[in-house]
């Protein structure tokens, strides 16, 4: 039964307490095969097509390392300033459920590949926040359940379940936190920033898309409160499994809330997992929180140890890409940008796209402004991440060309990107298909200014007579009767020609 509390306000419970948080992130690697055989990871296959002997735990099959997810830990801890274990183990993390066939989860427990590391985050005004980092270990991951019959889609109520196994075994890296303290209001902001780095790292390192709206990115969220002035934490709750940036940072703000008015009522929190809801930003209580000696770990006898050398650790660290937030401060001066439009680009997904853009040809101003503006609307409208829209940074860039050659004007030019994003063709395909060039010609033009005039003979004697802003209104009527198609500037300069007046 859960139990309805009355929360306290935001500013109220930070008045009182400290939150301290943890923070868990589970990042489903990029490989082709599964972490211990050599099932498919390729998603969209029918359930329970992509398994075998080995993923599902049947006696006697055994498993084996995956090269290139232990190649991708590595990196991921060199990319987060952890130690490099020389040695390490597996272990098996023995539980019970529907979606664990083996009945234990291979993992790491007491010596992962990587850890004592840290991550620079910075916030939504440039201050920079130093997250640091405990553990990055390899495991696995589970099947998935899906619960039949009731009206929430969890266990409770529902008729019956469904289990799917393609996912398990998908190799997975748990990125854990120390403790974060220190933070005080701004705690639920740098939850929120910590995981959205981390998920530029991911990407940066190629490991993983870490496409959080399809669970390859997930964040548990630890929270607890200490009163103020008090060295020993709280009890804690943990959110499993948000799978948005802004959810994150409404888990922890709710959790703050909740744990406060607890707390302020004399009540005991309870150390346990928790659901967050999107709809509300709520939380509900799941499961009592087991501890780790409730695992029953101990080492996996049917793997070896993983001992990368040094030599490939340095040969990984020297490959490693800039980092993110380095390169956003790069790549700030070089567009002569401010902190808040890299903020804004960050928080639309753009920037790789902009760089491919101008690397495609298009200077940075141009790219920025069809990335920030018709094409993230367009991306807003049909609810599309940015970077899946069907438009390439190649094909923005030629758009670019085609203004600053003066075949399109800014009004043509977003008609041609609704044409590509349409599936009309190329830029060029959409320009001879619509017939959007700008009308350059300057006989046509003439003939348009010409009538504009005869027809508006009020407005143009206006013009003559000193009113010179009253020529937007000609220009106007050319660019109706052009279709938008011709040059607004040469419009106007052929008007005042007409008229014999001088601009100034």
């Amino acid at each position: 039964m859960t139990t309805t509390i009355d929360l306290v306000s935001y500013e109220d419970a930070l008045a009182s307490y400290d939150p301290v948080m943890g923070l868990e992130v589970h990042v489903e690697l990029g490989t082709k095969t599964k972490m211990f055989c050599g099932c498919s990871t390729e998603l969209g296959a029918e359930p329970n097509s992509q398994t075998c002997p080995t993923c599902l735990g049947m006696p006697g099959a055994l498993p084996v390392v995956n090269a290139t997810g232990v190649e991708s830990a590595i990196k991921i801890g060199l990319a987060l300033h952890c130690e490099i274990a020389e040695w390490c183990r597996f272990a098996r993390k023995n539980y019970f459920y529907p979606d664990m066939p083996k009945n234990f989860q291979t993992s790491q427990y007491d010596e992962p590949i990587a850890f004592n590391g840290y991550l620079d985050v910075q916030l939504e005004d440039g201050e920079v926040f130093r997250v640091e980092i405990e553990r990055a270990h390899m495991e696995e991951d589970t099947g998935k359940s899906t619960h039949v019959g009731g009206a929430t889609g969890r266990i409770h109520g529902a008729s019956h379940s469904l289990l799917d196994y393609n996912r398990a075994g998908i190799p997975l890296i748990e990125i854990v936190t120390k403790p974060i303290q220190g933070a005080g209001e701004r705690a639920p902001e740098v939850a929120k920033a910590y995981v959205a780095e981390l998920r530029e790292l991911i990407r940066a390192l190629g490991v993983s898309e870490a496409r959080m709206e399809m669970g390859q990115m997930r964040c548990d969220v630890n929270l607890s409160l200490r009163p103020h002035g008090r060295e020993k934490f709280g009890t804690r709750s943990e959110t499993k499994n948000v799978n948005s940036l802004r959810s994150v940072e409404r888990a922890a703000r709710f959790e703050i809330q909740r744990h406060a008015a607890v707390l302020n009522s004399g009540g005991t929190i309870i150390q346990e997992t928790r659901h967050f809801h999107e709809d509300t930003g709520s939380t509900t209580s799941g499961r009592v929180k087991e501890e780790a000696e409730d695992y029953r770990y101990f080492p996996e006898p049917d793997l070896v140890p993983v001992a990368p050398s040094r030599e490939w650790v340095e040969e990984l660290r020297a490959g490693l890409p800039e980092q993110p937030l380095a390169r956003r401060n790069r790549l700030r001066e070089e567009w002569d940008v401010n902190a808040h439009d890299m903020q804004s680009m960050l928080n639309a997904g753009a920037i790789d796209s902009i760089v491919a853009t101008i690397e495609a040809g298009a200077d940075s101003a141009s790219a920025r402004k069809w990335w920030m503006g018709e094409l993230a609307r367009s991306a807003n409208e049909s609810g599309t991440a940015l970077e899946d829209l069907p438009i390439t940074p190649a094909q923005v860039a030629r758009v670019s060309e085609l203004v600053a050659a003066g075949d399109l004007n800014d009004k043509l030019a977003r008609q041609v990107i609704e044409g590509v994003l349409a599936g009309e063709g190329t830029p060029d395909e959409v320009v001879e298909k619509r017939g959007l060039k700008v009308v350059s010609d300057e006989g046509a033009l003439t003939v348009a200014v010409d009538e504009a005039i005869a027809g508006n003979p009020g407005i143009a004697d206006k013009i003559r007579g000193g009113k010179v802003q009253a020529v937007g209104a000609l220009v106007g009527a050319v660019m109706k009767a052009t279709r938008g198609q011709a040059d607004a500037a040469r419009v106007k300069e052929l008007i005042l020609e007409k008229l014999g007046v001088t601009e100034g």
